[in-house]
């Protein structure tokens, strides 16, 4: 069913309850995903206060597992493989919020321990003002380039998810398979004689300075530096293809503040808290019509027709084989 998507006025929105509430959320940073719009609405319309969190996917399930007797956390955000491998630990218990029926068949496990939340397409961000007369660069093949010797970035595979959704694009792009990383291997040791810079955590503000020039990441950020930064700001989606990937999210087992939690994912699955993610270029998980006025800043369709979707389980078990060939191998 398809569900009109309605800005969101925080002006407008309903009063916050009297009684606000505290919980905690793993990974939520202010700059990914515009995470900071959405906490602020959470708390708006809720009460529930969420403080902002920049761990990546990876730190997140290590603390997960770390504090399993004694969780600090009550909800988790995570690339949707570090998501299916938290439930199959055990570290997350079955919530199913409102909207969660809406969510197609394959983005979320059945029982409610994750779910998806919104997507994003892996390509490159560009800061075209930090390329120093460069053209932009309109392939994975390209930046193994002299010119671009630097200039390139991506967070690190075997911790950031967008690290490792990014490996799986340049696999695929290169011919390899869920099965087969040799192509990607082969691409990051040519890709580390140009001097790539290798981050752990979202690296937003290190493209918009012009410290990093071109970043493997979403279109999401991408796009909003493009449309709300001072500069000159460009996505990429590889000439090779690439792919696309759901970000999810689920209730922390014996989450200390499990009901303030159980609000928060309630908010951002409804129509409200969907439109944030649309607003910050973003496709939502439940089948929603963007707003014109956002889907015209997109790339074309045609362009997008290169990125594909993957079996997410079985990117899930090729992820840590992956890590560390890459340790050993690469880094």
């Amino acid at each position: 069913m398809k569900h009109t998507v309605l800005s969101v006025l925080f002006a407008t929105a309903i009063a916050a309850p009297a009684l606000a509430e505290d919980a905690v959320c793993y990974n939520c940073p202010p700059q990914w995903a515009d995470w900071g719009a959405m906490l602020e609405a959470i708390e708006a319309e809720t009460g529930v206060k969420m403080p902002q969190d920049n761990k990546n996917s990876g730190q997140t399930y290590a603390q997960l597992v770390a504090e399993q007797a004694s969780p600090v956390a009550d909800v988790a955000y995570y690339g949707v493989t570090t998501g299916i491998k938290a439930g199959k630990e055990g570290l997350v218990e079955p919530y199913k919020p409102t909207g969660f029926d809406d969510i197609p068949e394959g983005l979320k496990d059945p029982e409610g321990n994750w779910f998806a939340v919104h997507y994003g397409t892996i390509g490159f961000f560009v800061n075209v003002d930090a390329l120093a007369g460069a053209p932009v660069p309109q392939c994975f093949a390209d930046l193994t380039k002299p010119e671009y010797k630097g200039m390139v970035g991506y967070l690190d595979p075997s911790s950031a998810f967008v690290g490792y959704a990014g490996a799986v694009a340049v696999n695929l792009a290169n011919g390899g398979n869920l099965t087969d990383f040799d192509p990607a291997i082969a691409y990051f040791k040519t890709l580390a004689e140009n001097d790539p810079i290798v981050p752990k955590q979202t690296s937003f503000a290190r493209v918009v300075s012009g410290e990093i020039p071109i970043l493997f990441d979403y279109d999401f950020n991408a796009y909003r530096a493009k449309y709300e930064e001072d500069g000159n700001f460009e996505f990429v989606l590889p000439c090779e293809g690439s792919v696309r990937v759901p970000y999810v999210m689920s209730l922390v087992k014996n989450a200390p503040h499990a009901e303030a939690g159980k609000k928060a994912l309630d908010f951002i699955l409804s129509d409200a808290g969907q439109a944030i993610w649309t607003n910050a270029y973003l496709q939502p998980a439940r089948p929603v019509e963007l707003p014109a006025e956002i889907a015209a800043k997109f790339l074309p369709a045609s362009d997008y027709a290169r990125a594909a979707a993957v079996d997410y389980a079985a990117m899930e078990q090729a992820q840590a084989g992956f890590g560390e060939r890459y340790l050993s191998e690469v880094k």
